[in-house]
């Protein structure tokens, strides 16, 4: 199938890859199948991490018998974050749908993912509510990831692991990836007025090659959750988070100074005795430095919206009446 220039119902989907040299060949007689059963026209992107076994080889070796399938390849191991947004930044779809390479996931839900997208939602997330996963170290972990990253954003998902997920492009635009930010794009997405549902997968156990994550990613994920929920909610107004920090600092200055001059005055402690004056003292000067830092982040900001001559808000539709 030739891909057209016209890209307005076009689908991209987008696999990254990594030392999956045994996946490679039943991934593609899976995944381009059931493509071409949606009877619509689609690229596919394979993105392959900077592997260090056959993968890109055997890749290669596809490429004359899939005409829709592009093969970017890094030169190092760069994650699966920087995968996606590889495959996202040489995709043309109007659509992009990202998929697991491991054959967990199962392409066969990519039409019903379209179908929900179609009923009016800018982000349909997968959810792997059947998982085929190890219980102790891969699903009670994601569940506890789940739960927190739910709560933190507002954005109420069972499954932001789940790399099958259907988003109109127009949601990922202005936007970049990095660590492991790809599972929060709903959340951004949310904040920035997309309607955004969730929906039964299938998903099945890795038939061959490792799983590349492990428990650490954790850590990884909940310190990348907070750079969203910064970006997303006070990249325009950083002295909010700053300058109430800063006088959270000078309320437990006052608080300590307070307390150290009851046990003075009333229980006859001298303040040495005691480390409420440092206490108070460190409290004033980080609470100035806070504040000062968010005057400077201020002035970051105003700088860069206006020499790149972006605006802080985002117009969806714009009515005017014919003269």
């Amino acid at each position: 199938m030739q891909i057209p220039s016209d890209t307005t119902d076009l689908l991209s989907v987008i696999i990254p890859l990594y030392n999956e040299e045994d996946n490679v060949q039943p991934l593609c007689e899976a995944v381009f199948p059931a493509l071409r059963d949606l009877n619509r026209p689609f690229e596919v992107i394979m993105v392959d991490d900077g592997s260090r076994d056959q993968t890109v080889a055997r890749l290669e070796s596809l490429l004359s018998l899939y005409p829709e399938l592009t093969l970017v390849t890094f030169k190092r191991n760069a994650g699966q974050t920087a995968a996606i947004m590889a495959g996202i930044d040489h995709s043309r779809g109007e659509v992009i749908v990202p998929m697991d390479g491991d054959l967990q996931n199962d392409p066969r839900d990519i039409g019903a993912l379209l179908s929900k997208l179609d009923e009016g939602y800018d982000v349909v997330s997968g959810w792997r509510k059947d998982r085929q996963d190890d219980a102790l170290t891969r699903n009670l972990p994601s569940a506890v990831a789940n739960w927190i990253i739910s709560k933190a954003s507002g954005v109420h998902l069972n499954d932001y692991g789940c790399t099958l997920k259907a988003y109109r492009r127009e949601v990922l635009s202005d936007f970049r990836l990095y660590g492991e930010m790809h599972r929060f794009v709903p959340i951004y997405a949310r904040w920035q007025g997309a309607r955004i549902t969730e929906m039964p997968v299938r998903h099945h156990a890795r038939m061959s090659g490792s799983s590349k994550y492990g428990l650490n990613r954790i850590f990884k994920v909940l310190l990348d959750l907070m750079v969203v929920k910064f970006l997303t909610q006070y990249e325009t107004k950083p002295i909010y988070i700053f300058g109430g920090l800063g006088f959270f600092l000078f309320l437990l200055s006052f608080l300590s100074l307070g307390g150290g001059l009851y046990l003075k005055i009333f229980e006859e402690i001298n303040l040495n005795r005691t480390p409420l004056p440092l206490l108070s003292a460190m409290c004033v000067i980080t609470g100035v430095m806070c504040i000062l830092l968010g005057l400077v982040a201020e002035l970051l900001v105003r700088i860069y919206f206006e020499s790149q001559g972006k605006t802080n808000y985002t117009v969806k539709t714009i009515y005017k009446m014919k003269s």
